[in-house]
């Protein structure tokens, strides 16, 4: 029987290439989208973790939430810093959330503040995300935009506390294979990742809507 990281790894593989594929996300890194574009998106970004971490406190004592709240991961602090050299000191006030970005952290707040395992499942595909292909992002961007290596403007993909991410990552689905819920919770929870990643598909549509490449 496959171990249950394996199982919400495969099932939602087809969701992870959609997102992945995505044309706004093909857009930007392929360099053909101005560096605007990039700042909306990690505008959209802060949104989505400011729900995932605005409520770790309750969470930490939690059996099942409680091992995944792990501060070396947190983003919110480096996203904000990101987003005063992209948008200036002021960025706050133009701070503004697509509908479906909205729809996105409203989801991740109500996991975090009713299902406990549910918040895992969008734990799970936002920060191992972030840990893996978030590494070619800030490549990317840092090449197209020319921001500092591993500097401001790129924070976010940066986890200056997981000097090995490998290791991190093992360690990760060790805890997710010990999580203490039944296998009809299991079926939840990967069910939650599916929607975890169509709710970033949609982030990602809004976001093509907004640049559209001029034909």
């Amino acid at each position: 029987m496959d171990s249950f990281s394996t199982l919400i790894r495969t099932a939602s593989h087809e969701q992870h290439v959609e997102a992945e594929t995505s044309t706004f996300m093909s857009d930007l890194l392929g360099g053909r989208l101005g560096v605007d574009a990039y700042a909306r998106y990690t505008e959209q970004l802060w949104f989505v973790y400011e729900a995932l971490e605005s409520g770790v406190r309750e969470l930490a004592p939690d059996p099942v939430a409680g091992p995944f709240v792990r501060p070396e991961l947190f983003r919110l602090a480096s996203l904000e810093r990101d987003l005063a050299h992209l948008r200036g000191p002021g960025w706050r006030a133009t701070l503004g959330a697509l509908p479906a970005t909205l729809a996105y952290a409203e989801r991740v707040a109500a996991c975090a503040r009713d299902w406990p395992a549910g918040y895992v499942a969008h734990h799970y595909t936002r920060y191992l995300g972030d840990l893996s292909g978030g590494q070619v992002i800030r490549d990317k961007a840092e090449r197209t935009w020319g921001f500092a290596r591993k500097g401001d403007g790129v924070r976010f993909y940066v986890f200056e506390e997981i000097p090995n991410p490998a290791a991190f990552k093992r360690g990760y689905r060790e805890l997710l294979d010990a999580v203490p819920v039944d296998d009809l919770e299991k079926q939840r929870v990967v069910a939650e990742c599916k929607r975890a990643f169509a709710l970033n598909t949609d982030v990602f549509r809004a976001l093509g809507e907004e640049f559209p490449l001029s034909a």
